[in-house]
């Protein structure tokens, strides 16, 4: 089958970046080929060039205007040069590799204690926690990009009967802390303030400032959530 490049749209991001956009949307498909041009452009070594940054839909690629300007002919401006050659890679086709998706197994406590919100969801959608806790751990979700705080990882989706809205005004949320917002669910690395909707936590440390690799989850990874006792909890 012949490889179909999606449409897309590159614009300027201040001085210092460029945007290249697929379209404000929330698609697997999409999130695989920004992934696959994320590892594309990294690898490309393209002159400038210091930072490539994955979104939903869109990658970032931030560069030094001044590296290039020293060490490149420049006809236009920087950006259209940067631009032009990040087209000629955009221009080759790019297969994302699933076999490297990693899938991590997260344990969480749905009991009361750890899920402030469940209750609400619960009555707000008119179905029982335990149908909850069934229909977050019955999907093996996507993680789509990582934002807002170090490691928190926006993933999805979740089934359109257990989704709802974020909280008008952010609350104090705990590291670990399960939520949902909207089809998304993602876990809070550290504590902070959120307005997710908490429907469990789990015991593991999602951020570690002290690990090489100090983020548990990374974009394109895939992630299954069972559930686990208090006792279960405390024991981790």
């Amino acid at each position: 089958m012949n490889y179909v490049i999606p449409a897309y749209r590159i614009f300027p991001l201040g001085d210092t970046a460029l945007v290249i956009d697929y379209g404000n949307i929330v698609d697997e498909k999409i999130n695989k080929e920004v992934m696959a041009r994320f590892k594309q452009l990294k690898m490309a070594g393209l002159p400038g060039v210091v930072e490539v940054v994955p979104a939903y839909s869109s990658l970032a690629v931030f560069y030094h205007p001044q590296d290039i300007m020293k060490k490149q002919a420049i006809e236009n401006t920087v950006f259209e040069w940067i631009k032009g050659r990040v087209e000629q890679l955009l221009a080759q086709p790019c297969i994302n590799e699933e076999s490297a998706e990693k899938l991590h197994i997260i344990p969480v406590c749905y009991e009361d204690e750890f899920a402030p919100d469940i209750a609400t969801l619960a009555a707000v959608k008119n179905i029982s926690v335990d149908e909850i806790v069934q229909l977050h751990t019955a999907v093996t979700y996507r993680v789509y990009m990582l934002g807002f705080l170090p490691g928190f990882s926006y993933m999805g989706e979740v089934d359109e009967r257990i989704s709802i809205a974020r909280k008008p005004q952010p609350v104090n949320v705990a590291a670990g802390n399960v939520g949902i917002a909207g089809r998304q669910t993602g876990i809070y690395p550290l504590a902070s303030p959120g307005g997710w909707q908490i429907i469990g936590r789990t015991p593991l440390q999602m951020f570690d400032a002290k690990k090489a690799e100090p983020v548990l989850l990374k974009a394109g990874d895939k992630v299954q959530f069972i559930s686990i006792s208090k006792n279960e909890f405390a024991g981790y």
